[in-house]
């Protein structure tokens, strides 16, 4: 697979993002390298906001309608997906510039 293709595959979940990280490793370029960090920041994110959003649930379950905020998380994946189809390097919206300086052990 190209670099191209294992950006797009970095997106679709962490069995994806595993299978790029490796067989990319060996010839990763900037622009691989970019995507893992934004799709790696994009399932932290998911993580996070799943928990946190869980605990707030089963404290005031009034507040169930927040669960429409890990649609974020979707339209961050499909952003990530176009970004990586299109060949550009953009950072995704909320999360992207902390991706790239949290996530920097992805060389």
């Amino acid at each position: 697979m190209n670099n191209k293709t294992l950006a797009i595959v970095s997106y679709i979940t962490i069995i994806g993002w595993l299978i790029a990280y490796f067989m990319g490793k060996e010839k990763a370029d900037n622009f691989l390298k970019y995507h893992l960090r934004q799709s790696f920041g994009v399932m932290i994110a998911s993580v996070v906001l799943n928990v946190v959003l869980n605990i707030v649930v089963k404290i005031v379950p009034a507040l169930s309608f927040l669960g429409l905020v890990g649609l974020v998380i979707l339209v961050l994946w499909i952003i990530g997906i176009l970004n990586a189809l299109k060949g550009e390097s953009k950072p995704l919206p909320l999360i992207g510039e902390w991706s790239n300086k949290t996530f920097t052990f992805i060389k």
